[in-house]
């Protein structure tokens, strides 16, 4: 059975591609070859598949999941003490927002923007994939 890692998976657009081990063509992935209960897969992560040939070169089918990617958020996020002090900075940013959206005013651009930027940041420290 053939080996490779997802080169990208799009659960949107339901297929990806896998990079085969021999370093050959790309592997087509539709959807319908993940594993059971599989929505999609993270990049980089190790599959095991047969191939059938496709109307546009080799397919992945049967398709099963050795080893996931390890998640790069995961390893490079803060530390749960310094976490907890941007958290704290963050609620103080949004209560003084709040403070002001009460007095009928937004906050200035370069307040919002920075607020935005901040809210995004501890957000994606937050959604870790397993």
């Amino acid at each position: 059975m053939p080996s490779g890692r997802v080169r990208w998976f799009d659960a949107n657009k339901g297929y990806g591609f896998i990079q085969t081990s021999e370093n050959a063509n790309d592997v087509f992935l539709p959807a319908a070859a993940l594993p059971e209960g599989v929505k999609t897969l993270r990049k980089g992560a190790k599959v095991e598949y047969s191939v059938v040939e496709g109307r546009r070169g080799p397919q992945a089918m049967g398709v099963t999941l050795v080893a996931s990617a390890p998640s790069l958020v995961k390893a490079t996020r803060p530390k749960p003490d310094d976490m907890a002090a941007i958290v704290e900075d963050l609620i103080k940013l949004l209560d003084s927002a709040g403070n002001q959206l009460r007095r009928h005013h937004y906050p200035s651009p370069a307040e919002s923007r920075k607020l935005a930027t901040l809210m995004r940041a501890v957000a994606d420290n937050f959604d870790v994939q397993e």
